[in-house]
Protein backbone atom coordinates (compact mmCIF):
# COMPACT_ATOMS: atom_id res chain seq x y z
CA UNK A 1 0.00 0.00 0.00
CA UNK A 2 1.45 3.44 -0.93
CA UNK A 3 2.76 5.50 1.99
CA UNK A 4 0.31 7.95 3.61
CA UNK A 5 -2.75 6.00 2.56
CA UNK A 6 -4.69 4.44 5.43
CA UNK A 7 -6.60 1.27 5.03
CA UNK A 8 -10.29 1.91 5.38
CA UNK A 9 -12.10 -0.14 8.00
CA UNK A 10 -14.42 -2.61 6.49
CA UNK A 11 -18.07 -1.84 7.28
CA UNK A 12 -18.49 -5.45 8.25
CA UNK A 13 -15.67 -5.10 10.82
CA UNK A 14 -17.33 -2.03 12.34
CA UNK A 15 -20.64 -3.85 12.49
CA UNK A 16 -19.02 -6.86 14.17
CA UNK A 17 -17.31 -4.61 16.76
CA UNK A 18 -20.56 -2.79 17.51
CA UNK A 19 -22.32 -6.09 18.01
CA UNK A 20 -19.59 -7.16 20.44
CA UNK A 21 -19.91 -3.92 22.43
CA UNK A 22 -23.69 -4.24 22.47
CA UNK A 23 -23.45 -7.83 23.63
CA UNK A 24 -21.03 -6.90 26.43
CA UNK A 25 -23.24 -4.01 27.58
CA UNK A 26 -26.31 -6.21 27.42
CA UNK A 27 -24.52 -8.82 29.51
CA UNK A 28 -23.52 -6.22 32.10
CA UNK A 29 -27.11 -4.94 32.28
CA UNK A 30 -28.43 -8.48 32.71
CA UNK A 31 -25.92 -9.16 35.50
CA UNK A 32 -26.85 -5.90 37.24
CA UNK A 33 -30.55 -6.71 36.96
CA UNK A 34 -29.96 -10.19 38.36
CA UNK A 35 -27.99 -8.69 41.27
CA UNK A 36 -30.63 -6.03 41.92
CA UNK A 37 -33.52 -8.47 41.86
CA UNK A 38 -32.02 -11.13 44.08
CA UNK A 39 -34.28 -11.30 47.16
CA UNK A 40 -31.29 -10.63 49.41
CA UNK A 41 -30.57 -7.40 47.52
CA UNK A 42 -33.93 -5.76 48.11
CA UNK A 43 -32.10 -2.84 49.72
CA UNK A 44 -30.00 -2.32 46.57
CA UNK A 45 -33.10 -1.97 44.42
CA UNK A 46 -34.51 0.59 46.81
CA UNK A 47 -31.18 2.44 46.97
CA UNK A 48 -30.96 2.38 43.16
CA UNK A 49 -34.44 3.88 42.85
CA UNK A 50 -34.26 6.46 45.65
CA UNK A 51 -30.47 7.03 45.77
CA UNK A 52 -29.15 9.05 48.71
CA UNK A 53 -31.44 9.58 51.72
CA UNK A 54 -33.66 12.67 51.73
CA UNK A 55 -35.50 14.50 54.48
CA UNK A 56 -39.02 13.67 53.28
CA UNK A 57 -38.71 10.00 52.35
CA UNK A 58 -40.82 8.54 55.15
CA UNK A 59 -43.69 7.71 52.72
CA UNK A 60 -41.47 5.10 50.99
CA UNK A 61 -41.18 3.15 54.27
CA UNK A 62 -43.66 1.50 56.56
CA UNK A 63 -44.10 3.70 59.63
CA UNK A 64 -45.32 3.25 63.19
CA UNK A 65 -47.20 6.05 64.91
CA UNK A 66 -45.64 7.66 67.97
CA UNK A 67 -48.86 8.80 69.56
CA UNK A 68 -49.28 12.35 70.83
CA UNK A 69 -51.93 11.75 73.45
CA UNK A 70 -52.23 15.10 75.22
CA UNK A 71 -51.25 18.03 72.96
CA UNK A 72 -49.88 21.14 74.65
CA UNK A 73 -49.27 23.86 72.03
CA UNK A 74 -46.33 26.15 72.75
CA UNK A 75 -47.29 29.42 74.40
CA UNK A 76 -46.23 32.33 72.20
CA UNK A 77 -43.54 34.62 73.57
CA UNK A 78 -44.47 38.30 73.91
CA UNK A 79 -41.84 38.97 71.25
CA UNK A 80 -42.99 36.16 68.93
CA UNK A 81 -41.67 36.82 65.41
CA UNK A 82 -41.18 40.54 66.08
CA UNK A 83 -37.62 40.11 64.90
CA UNK A 84 -36.81 38.82 61.44
CA UNK A 85 -33.89 36.61 60.52
CA UNK A 86 -31.05 39.10 59.88
CA UNK A 87 -30.27 39.54 56.17
CA UNK A 88 -26.63 38.62 56.73
CA UNK A 89 -27.65 34.98 57.31
CA UNK A 90 -30.15 34.49 54.49
CA UNK A 91 -27.66 33.49 51.82
CA UNK A 92 -26.16 30.80 54.05
CA UNK A 93 -29.61 29.56 55.05
CA UNK A 94 -30.43 29.17 51.35
CA UNK A 95 -27.07 27.58 50.47
CA UNK A 96 -27.67 24.74 52.92
CA UNK A 97 -31.32 24.29 51.96
CA UNK A 98 -32.85 25.32 55.27
CA UNK A 99 -36.54 24.43 55.53
CA UNK A 100 -37.21 25.38 59.13
CA UNK A 101 -35.62 27.50 61.87
CA UNK A 102 -37.17 27.89 65.31
CA UNK A 103 -36.27 29.35 68.71
CA UNK A 104 -37.86 28.61 72.08
CA UNK A 105 -37.06 31.16 74.79
CA UNK A 106 -38.06 30.70 78.44
CA UNK A 107 -40.30 27.82 77.42
CA UNK A 108 -42.20 29.92 74.86
CA UNK A 109 -42.11 30.06 71.08
CA UNK A 110 -40.07 33.15 70.20
CA UNK A 111 -39.27 32.76 66.50
CA UNK A 112 -39.99 30.47 63.58
CA UNK A 113 -39.57 30.68 59.81
CA UNK A 114 -40.08 28.09 57.08
CA UNK A 115 -38.97 27.80 53.48
CA UNK A 116 -40.02 25.94 50.34
CA UNK A 117 -43.42 24.41 51.06
CA UNK A 118 -42.69 23.46 54.66
CA UNK A 119 -44.78 24.73 57.56
CA UNK A 120 -45.09 24.32 61.35
CA UNK A 121 -46.95 21.07 60.64
CA UNK A 122 -44.58 19.56 58.06
CA UNK A 123 -42.84 16.35 59.01
CA UNK A 124 -39.22 15.73 58.10
CA UNK A 125 -36.65 13.13 59.06
CA UNK A 126 -34.61 13.45 62.22
CA UNK A 127 -31.87 11.21 60.82
CA UNK A 128 -29.36 10.65 63.63
CA UNK A 129 -31.13 12.96 66.07
CA UNK A 130 -33.15 9.80 66.68
CA UNK A 131 -30.09 8.34 68.41
CA UNK A 132 -30.57 10.83 71.23
CA UNK A 133 -34.24 9.87 71.50
CA UNK A 134 -33.19 6.25 71.93
CA UNK A 135 -30.80 7.34 74.67
CA UNK A 136 -33.68 9.04 76.48
CA UNK A 137 -35.69 5.83 76.17
CA UNK A 138 -32.81 3.92 77.77
CA UNK A 139 -32.84 6.40 80.65
CA UNK A 140 -36.58 5.89 81.14
CA UNK A 141 -36.10 2.11 81.09
CA UNK A 142 -33.47 2.47 83.80
CA UNK A 143 -35.84 4.57 85.90
CA UNK A 144 -38.54 1.91 85.59
CA UNK A 145 -36.18 -0.92 86.47
CA UNK A 146 -36.36 -2.65 83.10
CA UNK A 147 -32.58 -2.20 82.92
CA UNK A 148 -30.47 -2.75 86.05
CA UNK A 149 -27.80 -0.16 85.24
CA UNK A 150 -25.83 0.98 82.21
CA UNK A 151 -23.00 -1.45 83.00
CA UNK A 152 -25.33 -4.37 82.43
CA UNK A 153 -24.02 -6.67 79.66
CA UNK A 154 -25.89 -6.76 76.38
CA UNK A 155 -25.78 -10.56 76.67
CA UNK A 156 -28.27 -10.37 79.55
CA UNK A 157 -30.82 -9.46 76.89
CA UNK A 158 -29.34 -11.22 73.85
CA UNK A 159 -27.30 -14.25 75.02
CA UNK A 160 -25.90 -14.96 71.58
CA UNK A 161 -24.53 -11.47 71.01
CA UNK A 162 -20.78 -11.33 70.42
CA UNK A 163 -18.33 -10.24 73.09
CA UNK A 164 -14.58 -9.60 72.96
CA UNK A 165 -12.88 -12.40 74.85
CA UNK A 166 -13.77 -12.00 78.50
CA UNK A 167 -14.81 -8.36 78.01
CA UNK A 168 -18.59 -8.13 77.64
CA UNK A 169 -20.15 -5.33 75.59
CA UNK A 170 -22.33 -3.34 78.00
CA UNK A 171 -25.14 -0.85 77.60
CA UNK A 172 -22.66 1.90 78.48
CA UNK A 173 -20.49 0.85 75.55
CA UNK A 174 -23.48 1.08 73.24
CA UNK A 175 -24.52 4.48 74.60
CA UNK A 176 -21.03 5.95 74.22
CA UNK A 177 -20.31 4.39 70.81
CA UNK A 178 -17.39 2.43 72.23
CA UNK A 179 -18.64 -1.12 71.61
CA UNK A 180 -15.67 -2.16 69.46
CA UNK A 181 -17.81 -3.90 66.84
CA UNK A 182 -17.20 -4.31 63.12
CA UNK A 183 -19.95 -2.01 61.80
CA UNK A 184 -18.70 0.16 58.93
CA UNK A 185 -20.29 3.64 58.94
CA UNK A 186 -20.20 4.53 55.22
CA UNK A 187 -22.91 6.69 53.69
CA UNK A 188 -21.92 6.70 50.02
CA UNK A 189 -21.26 2.99 49.42
CA UNK A 190 -24.30 1.00 48.24
CA UNK A 191 -22.82 -2.13 49.84
CA UNK A 192 -22.16 -0.75 53.34
CA UNK A 193 -24.21 -1.87 56.36
CA UNK A 194 -25.32 1.76 56.72
CA UNK A 195 -27.09 1.55 53.36
CA UNK A 196 -28.44 -1.91 54.19
CA UNK A 197 -30.07 -0.82 57.44
CA UNK A 198 -31.56 2.30 55.81
CA UNK A 199 -33.05 0.67 52.70
CA UNK A 200 -33.17 -2.95 53.86
CA UNK A 201 -36.06 -4.83 55.40
CA UNK A 202 -34.36 -6.96 58.06
CA UNK A 203 -32.69 -4.84 60.72
CA UNK A 204 -32.24 -7.78 63.06
CA UNK A 205 -30.19 -9.74 60.54
CA UNK A 206 -27.72 -6.89 60.08
CA UNK A 207 -27.64 -5.75 63.71
CA UNK A 208 -27.03 -9.13 65.27
CA UNK A 209 -24.41 -10.01 62.67
CA UNK A 210 -22.11 -7.39 64.24
CA UNK A 211 -19.03 -8.89 65.89
CA UNK A 212 -16.97 -7.52 68.76
CA UNK A 213 -13.51 -7.20 67.24
CA UNK A 214 -11.65 -5.17 69.87
CA UNK A 215 -11.78 -4.36 73.56
CA UNK A 216 -14.89 -2.26 74.26
CA UNK A 217 -14.74 0.99 76.20
CA UNK A 218 -11.51 2.24 74.63
CA UNK A 219 -12.37 4.09 71.40
CA UNK A 220 -15.24 6.36 70.53
CA UNK A 221 -16.26 5.29 67.03
CA UNK A 222 -19.57 6.46 65.60
CA UNK A 223 -21.62 3.44 64.44
CA UNK A 224 -25.33 3.51 63.62
CA UNK A 225 -25.61 -0.26 64.09
CA UNK A 226 -24.80 0.22 67.77
CA UNK A 227 -27.82 2.50 68.26
CA UNK A 228 -29.98 0.04 66.37
CA UNK A 229 -28.93 -2.61 68.89
CA UNK A 230 -29.95 -0.23 71.68
CA UNK A 231 -33.36 0.04 70.03
CA UNK A 232 -33.76 -3.73 70.05
CA UNK A 233 -32.62 -3.78 73.68
CA UNK A 234 -35.21 -1.20 74.77
CA UNK A 235 -37.90 -3.22 73.02
CA UNK A 236 -36.74 -6.46 74.68
CA UNK A 237 -36.42 -4.87 78.14
CA UNK A 238 -39.76 -3.05 78.17
CA UNK A 239 -41.92 -5.46 76.19
CA UNK A 240 -43.19 -2.54 74.10
CA UNK A 241 -42.28 -1.35 70.64
CA UNK A 242 -39.86 1.55 70.64
CA UNK A 243 -42.61 3.84 69.33
CA UNK A 244 -45.05 2.77 72.03
CA UNK A 245 -42.48 3.26 74.76
CA UNK A 246 -41.34 6.68 73.55
CA UNK A 247 -44.98 7.74 73.19
CA UNK A 248 -45.84 6.63 76.72
CA UNK A 249 -42.73 7.93 78.47
CA UNK A 250 -41.82 11.03 76.47
CA UNK A 251 -43.90 12.10 73.48
CA UNK A 252 -47.30 12.25 75.20
CA UNK A 253 -46.04 13.61 78.57
CA UNK A 254 -44.07 16.33 76.74
CA UNK A 255 -47.28 17.52 75.10
CA UNK A 256 -46.32 16.90 71.49
CA UNK A 257 -48.95 18.50 69.28
CA UNK A 258 -48.91 15.90 66.53
CA UNK A 259 -48.27 12.20 66.12
CA UNK A 260 -44.75 11.41 64.92
CA UNK A 261 -43.91 8.62 62.50
CA UNK A 262 -41.00 6.26 63.09
CA UNK A 263 -39.94 4.42 59.93
CA UNK A 264 -39.75 0.62 60.06
CA UNK A 265 -37.76 -1.99 58.19
CA UNK A 266 -40.92 -3.82 57.07
CA UNK A 267 -44.65 -3.91 57.87
CA UNK A 268 -45.06 -4.62 61.57
CA UNK A 269 -41.29 -4.64 61.92
CA UNK A 270 -38.65 -2.75 63.87
CA UNK A 271 -38.08 0.99 64.07
CA UNK A 272 -34.97 2.33 62.38
CA UNK A 273 -33.79 3.37 65.82
CA UNK A 274 -30.61 5.05 64.64
CA UNK A 275 -32.57 7.43 62.40
CA UNK A 276 -35.93 8.17 60.84
CA UNK A 277 -38.07 9.77 63.54
CA UNK A 278 -40.33 12.07 61.54
CA UNK A 279 -42.03 15.11 63.01
CA UNK A 280 -42.16 18.91 62.78
CA UNK A 281 -39.87 21.63 64.11
CA UNK A 282 -42.16 22.66 66.98
CA UNK A 283 -42.35 19.13 68.35
CA UNK A 284 -38.66 18.44 67.78
CA UNK A 285 -37.99 21.44 70.04
CA UNK A 286 -39.52 19.57 72.99
CA UNK A 287 -36.46 17.36 73.28
CA UNK A 288 -34.27 20.43 73.69
CA UNK A 289 -36.63 21.86 76.28
CA UNK A 290 -36.50 18.57 78.20
CA UNK A 291 -32.73 19.02 78.45
CA UNK A 292 -33.16 22.58 79.75
CA UNK A 293 -35.73 21.30 82.27
CA UNK A 294 -33.30 18.64 83.59
CA UNK A 295 -35.74 15.94 82.58
CA UNK A 296 -38.92 17.57 83.92
CA UNK A 297 -42.08 18.55 82.08
CA UNK A 298 -44.83 20.45 83.89
CA UNK A 299 -43.24 19.49 87.21
CA UNK A 300 -43.28 15.79 86.33
CA UNK A 301 -39.87 14.13 86.22
CA UNK A 302 -39.85 12.18 82.96
CA UNK A 303 -36.27 10.99 83.20
CA UNK A 304 -33.63 10.93 85.92
CA UNK A 305 -31.61 14.18 86.03
CA UNK A 306 -28.51 12.16 86.89
CA UNK A 307 -28.87 10.07 83.74
CA UNK A 308 -29.55 13.17 81.66
CA UNK A 309 -26.50 14.96 83.02
CA UNK A 310 -24.32 11.97 82.15
CA UNK A 311 -25.96 11.68 78.72
CA UNK A 312 -25.05 15.21 77.65
CA UNK A 313 -21.54 15.12 79.15
CA UNK A 314 -18.71 13.89 76.87
CA UNK A 315 -17.13 10.65 78.05
CA UNK A 316 -13.52 11.73 78.38
CA UNK A 317 -12.36 8.22 79.27
CA UNK A 318 -12.57 7.39 75.57
CA UNK A 319 -10.15 8.11 72.75
CA UNK A 320 -11.67 9.49 69.56
CA UNK A 321 -10.45 7.05 66.93
CA UNK A 322 -10.71 9.46 63.99
CA UNK A 323 -8.65 12.22 65.63
CA UNK A 324 -6.57 10.21 68.10
CA UNK A 325 -7.43 12.53 70.96
CA UNK A 326 -9.59 12.48 74.08
CA UNK A 327 -13.28 12.46 73.27
CA UNK A 328 -14.65 15.90 74.03
CA UNK A 329 -17.81 15.78 71.93
CA UNK A 330 -19.99 12.74 72.70
CA UNK A 331 -21.86 11.44 75.71
CA UNK A 332 -24.73 8.93 75.69
CA UNK A 333 -25.86 9.43 72.08
CA UNK A 334 -25.80 13.22 72.57
CA UNK A 335 -23.28 15.67 71.11
CA UNK A 336 -21.66 18.57 72.95
CA UNK A 337 -19.78 21.69 71.87
CA UNK A 338 -18.49 24.99 73.22
CA UNK A 339 -19.54 28.07 71.25
CA UNK A 340 -18.36 31.52 72.35
CA UNK A 341 -18.04 30.26 75.90
CA UNK A 342 -21.48 28.62 75.89
CA UNK A 343 -21.70 24.93 76.80
CA UNK A 344 -24.24 23.44 74.39
CA UNK A 345 -25.57 19.86 74.30
CA UNK A 346 -27.31 19.04 71.06
CA UNK A 347 -28.89 16.45 68.77
CA UNK A 348 -27.52 16.08 65.24
CA UNK A 349 -28.58 14.54 61.93
CA UNK A 350 -26.58 13.96 58.77
CA UNK A 351 -28.41 16.43 56.51
CA UNK A 352 -28.17 19.34 58.92
CA UNK A 353 -30.85 18.43 61.47
CA UNK A 354 -30.08 20.06 64.80
CA UNK A 355 -31.68 20.67 68.18
CA UNK A 356 -29.49 22.87 70.41
CA UNK A 357 -30.11 23.46 74.11
CA UNK A 358 -28.47 26.67 75.34
CA UNK A 359 -28.80 26.75 79.14
CA UNK A 360 -27.18 30.19 79.53
CA UNK A 361 -29.89 31.67 77.30
CA UNK A 362 -32.66 29.34 78.54
CA UNK A 363 -33.27 28.70 74.86
CA UNK A 364 -33.75 25.89 72.36
CA UNK A 365 -32.84 26.22 68.69
CA UNK A 366 -34.08 23.88 65.96
CA UNK A 367 -32.68 23.89 62.44
CA UNK A 368 -33.99 21.56 59.73
CA UNK A 369 -32.82 21.36 56.14
CA UNK A 370 -31.39 19.44 53.21
CA UNK A 371 -27.64 19.92 53.69
CA UNK A 372 -24.83 20.60 56.12
CA UNK A 373 -21.20 21.63 55.68
CA UNK A 374 -18.58 18.96 55.08
CA UNK A 375 -15.94 21.21 56.65
CA UNK A 376 -15.22 20.62 60.33
CA UNK A 377 -14.22 23.16 62.98
CA UNK A 378 -11.40 22.75 65.48
CA UNK A 379 -13.90 20.96 67.72
CA UNK A 380 -14.68 18.66 64.76
CA UNK A 381 -18.32 19.64 64.41
CA UNK A 382 -19.82 20.64 61.00
CA UNK A 383 -18.99 24.26 60.25
CA UNK A 384 -22.58 25.23 59.41
CA UNK A 385 -23.45 24.93 63.11
CA UNK A 386 -21.77 28.28 63.69
CA UNK A 387 -24.30 29.87 61.30
CA UNK A 388 -27.36 28.53 63.11
CA UNK A 389 -26.01 29.43 66.55
CA UNK A 390 -24.94 32.92 65.57
CA UNK A 391 -28.29 33.61 63.89
CA UNK A 392 -30.16 32.38 66.95
CA UNK A 393 -28.03 34.36 69.39
CA UNK A 394 -28.51 37.50 67.29
CA UNK A 395 -32.31 37.15 67.53
CA UNK A 396 -32.13 36.26 71.23
CA UNK A 397 -29.99 39.29 72.01
CA UNK A 398 -32.32 41.54 70.01
CA UNK A 399 -35.17 40.21 72.15
CA UNK A 400 -33.23 40.81 75.35
CA UNK A 401 -32.37 44.34 74.25
CA UNK A 402 -35.99 45.13 73.45
CA UNK A 403 -37.11 43.76 76.82
CA UNK A 404 -34.56 45.96 78.57
CA UNK A 405 -35.59 49.04 76.59
CA UNK A 406 -39.31 48.74 75.79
Amino acid sequence: MPPGIRKRKNKNDISVNMKKVTAILSGIIVILLVILFLPSNYYLRKAFIHQLPKIDQYPIFENRIVKAGAPQPWELHDEYNRHSLPDQFRESFATYGTIGFLIIKDGKLLFEEYWENYSPHSRSNSFSMAKSIVSLAVGCALDEGFIQDINQPVRDFFPNFSQYGNDPVTIRHLLTMSAGVDFQEAYTSPFSPTTKIYYGKDLAQITFAMKAIEKPGVYFEYQSGVTQLLGFLVEKATGETLSEYVSRKLWTPMGAEEDALWSLDHPGGMEKAYCCFNTNARDFARFGQLLLNNGKWNDKQLISPDYLTAAITPDTTLLNRDYQEINQAYGYQFWHLIYKGLSIPYLRGILGQYIFAIPEENAVVVRLGHKRSEIRTEQHYPEDIDIWLQAALTILHQTTSRASHP
